[in-house]
């Protein structure tokens, strides 16, 4: 599933592709990707005629501002947008698309065709699913070091499942979190009432860090993603651990294991990532 890094990416790009472009024509090929308004009709009816403004991001949602609307689109595991001439060839899994004034066409493909679209007035967005119980956004201004221990650290999960959290903190999948425990040096096990002081410095610090990096790099292709124009990210090429089973920990060279958390491949090194508070013992990996 997309992450944050690359929704930002394909935000930029999106706004590259359509932005002041007016739609002339929508046509919805599988209903259940439109979850609000009811009707997928309404959808195609309610957007003709309106201007794109920009597009925005709210942790890993596309926010598709028009003049009076506001689309919301979450990708989910293998969503992408892409521009085409109108009169090019429909791809197979090709699942709405929005013609523009200009003959070109934005594109919605999704071959797992879990992605979602609602349609909301301006505002209203926030008040009501999917967007109005989603936490703090790691690249902003507002998710402080305070701010996050404060919604973490009495709480008495594991931190990864609690990082994986979106109503806590956004954007975060399990690429991301992984990288940043590494860099960390946290284990993901760990509960975060026995996080000391430096290391919920190190978190919060390897949070930001890891995530500007993955978003200058235009994401991770590590399987199906890419941006809005067909382009793989780079930030793959860049991970320190996820992926990286029984290759040698680029700190101290002790193998990168891999097991189950809260039902998630996890990635680490046992030797820079010790376990000091211990919840449940590791499922092995398949």
């Amino acid at each position: 599933m997309p992450e944050l890094p690359e929704v930002e990416t394909v935000k930029r790009t999106l706004i590259q592709l359509i932005g002041g472009k007016t739609i002339q024509s929508v046509k919805v090929k599988l209903p259940r990707i439109i979850q609000r308004p009811a009707e997928p009709e309404a959808f195609e009816r309610a957007l003709v005629g309106r201007t794109v403004q920009t597009v925005e991001r709210r942790g890993k949602f596309l926010r598709i501002v028009l003049d009076g609307l506001i689309l919301v689109s979450h990708l989910r595991m293998e969503g992408r947008y892409g521009l085409f001439e109108a009169d090019e060839p429909v791809e197979n899994h090709t699942h709405v698309l929005f013609r523009f004034e200009d003959g070109t066409e934005l594109r919605y493909k999704d071959v797992r065709q879990f992605g979602t679209m609602h349609l909301f007035s301006p505002g209203e967005e926030f008040l009501l699913p999917p967007l109005n119980k989603l936490g703090l956004e790691p690249l902003e201004p507002g998710f402080t070091l305070s701010a996050l221990r404060e919604r973490l650290q009495k709480r008495t999960t594991r931190i990864k499942p609690l990082l994986l959290n979106q109503e806590l903190i956004v954007g975060l999948g399990n690429i991301y979190v992984d990288e940043a425990l590494f860099q960390a040096r946290i284990h993901p096990e760990r509960e975060p009432s026995s996080l000391s002081g430096p290391e919920w410095k190190r978190l919060y610090a390897a949070i930001i860090e890891t995530l500007s990096r993955a978003v200058e790099a235009g994401g991770s292709s590590v399987k199906s993603y890419v941006n809005g124009q067909g382009e793989m990210g780079m930030f793959q090429h860049q991970l320190l651990v996820y992926g990286r089973k029984d290759e040698p920990c680029p700190n101290c060279s002790r193998q990168i294991t891999k097991f189950v958390v809260g039902g998630r491949g996890t990635h680490i090194c046992e030797r820079c990532q010790p376990l000091k508070s211990k919840v449940n013992s590791p499922s092995p990996a398949r």
